[in-house]
C-alpha cells in the first residue's frame, strides 16, 4: 500500500487536461490561409494570404496560434489567440491581441457546435464572432464577423486554412 507521503503527493498532483483541451489540438500546426478581407473602417477588401502556427503548449491546456496576414507582397496584420476550455464555466475562451493595437476587456467565450467552434466578444466598438469549422483533417475554415448589437453580423475576414506539408 502507499504511503502517507506518496498519497499527498497524488492528492497534490497537477491537473490534467479535459477532453474539452484535446480537442483543440485539431487546430495545432502550420496552415497557409486563403483569405477575403471585407471592406471596414480600417481597411480596403481584398484577396490575402496568411500563414498560421498553432500549438498546443502550457501542459496541454492553452492552444497558442500565431498569424501573419500578407496583402500585396507586404505585412498587413497579425495576431496572437490563446484559446483554451475553462473547467468552471464550462466554456471555451479566445483570448485575441492583434497588429491594430485591440484587445477585448473580457476573452471571446462560446462553445462547438457540431464541427464548428464559435466564439463572441464584446467591446465598446461592437461584437465580434469568431468562427473555426473543421472541414478535414488537413483543412478548416475560419469566419470574424462583427456587429454593432449582436444580432446581425457580417463578415470580416473569412479564410480556408490548409495544412502546410
Amino acid at each position: 500500500s502507499k504511503g502517507a507521503n506518496a498519497m499527498a503527493e497524488d492528492h497534490l498532483a497537477a491537473p490534467s487536461p479535459l477532453p474539452e483541451h484535446q480537442k483543440l489540438s485539431v487546430f495545432a500546426g502550420e496552415w497557409n490561409g486563403e483569405e477575403m478581407v471585407y471592406p471596414s473602417r480600417w481597411t480596403t477588401g481584398g484577396p490575402a494570404t496568411s500563414r498560421v502556427s498553432a500549438r498546443m503548449d502550457l501542459n496541454g491546456f492553452y492552444l497558442i496560434q500565431d498569424s501573419v496576414q500578407m496583402r500585396d507582397g507586404k505585412e498587413a496584420f497579425a495576431s496572437h489567440g490563446v484559446f483554451t476550455y475553462d473547467r468552471e464555466d464550462r466554456t471555451y475562451k479566445l483570448f485575441w491581441h492583434d497588429s491594430l493595437g485591440y484587445y477585448p476587456p473580457s476573452p471571446a467565450s462560446g462553445g462547438w457546435a457540431a464541427k464548428s467552434l464559435i466564439l463572441v466578444r464584446g467591446s465598446l466598438r461592437g461584437n465580434a464572432r469568431h468562427v473555426y469549422e473543421i472541414v478535414d483533417d488537413n483543412t478548416y475554415n475560419m469566419k470574424i464577423q462583427f456587429s454593432p448589437d449582436a444580432e446581425g453580423w457580417n463578415d470580416v475576414l473569412t479564410g480556408v486554412y490548409r495544412r502546410a506539408g
